[in-house]
């Protein structure tokens, strides 16, 4: 017993730690992108084959630009939106450096019909990501999904209200996510370690690009300009000819 105290868990079984240290993780996972996600993810980021839950106070509040630096790194592999509370742009998805032809959108008229689709598609294991946005879900069935989702290596989100914090889960990793002043506020509901009491403050990349225009007889009005480290340029904008019918 003496040896065995002096032995680190994970050596004795990659499933074991100290619950004053984060598990160090077992299989295979995605770099967040954030220096700061790296230091507070089991793993050092976001698992793959398991069933990850970000809690939002409302859809759409740029979860997927929290994700997109992972997404990024699906090596050209499909990326299924199931059931997002707004209709994907293509052209957005396509200036953050993803291939249009990766993205599949699912629209589910029932519910029990969007989760028969993620079913299926995390036990078939051909997709590099699924995004689930899922209002209501029961605990058996976020078991089954989980279940389904370590039968392959997807990356699995789910995304839940905020309302959903005080019920059980299964999920081995479970963050709120909320807007701040710098970006996001990212919590840490539940994860396999210690717990974190503040919230984690997120710096949301901006656009690659730095720009602004000029309308005729209105130079002193600009778009917002961001910072990139390229110079600014401006765009005469001319009134278009008369176009004959």
């Amino acid at each position: 017993m003496a040896q065995l105290s002096s032995i680190p868990p994970e050596c004795i079984h990659p499933a074991l730690w100290k619950a004053s240290q984060l598990a160090r993780g077992h299989g295979a996972y995605v770099p967040s992108g954030y220096a700061e996600l790296k230091t507070e993810l089991p793993g050092d980021g976001w698992p793959l084959g398991q069933l990850t839950e970000l809690l939002l106070p409302q859809a759409g509040i740029a979860e997927l630009s929290l994700l997109m630096p992972a997404l990024k790194q699906l090596d050209g592999k499909p990326l299924v939106l199931l059931t997002p509370p707004h209709i994907p742009h293509a052209l957005a998805f396509s200036a953050t450096g993803l291939k249009i032809s990766q993205l599949i959108w699912i629209r589910c008229h029932k519910h029990v019909d969007a989760l028969w689709a993620a079913e299926q598609i995390l036990r078939n294991g051909s997709c590099g990501a699924l995004l689930f946005w899922a209002s209501t879900i029961r605990s058996e069935t976020l078991r089954r999904l989980h279940l389904a989702a370590q039968s392959s290596e997807t990356l699995f989100f789910l995304m839940r209200s905020m309302q959903a914090m005080q019920q059980a889960s299964p999920a081995p990793l479970r963050l709120s996510v909320q807007t701040s002043s710098t970006g996001l506020a990212v919590s840490m509901v539940k994860r396999r370690g210690s717990l974190r009491d503040s919230p984690l403050e997120l710096r949301l990349p901006m656009h690659p690009y730095l720009y602004s225009y000029a309308y005729p007889g209105k130079e002193n009005i600009k778009a917002p300009v961001y910072s990139a480290g390229r110079p600014s340029a401006t765009v005469d904008r001319h009134t278009p000819a008369f176009t004959s019918a």
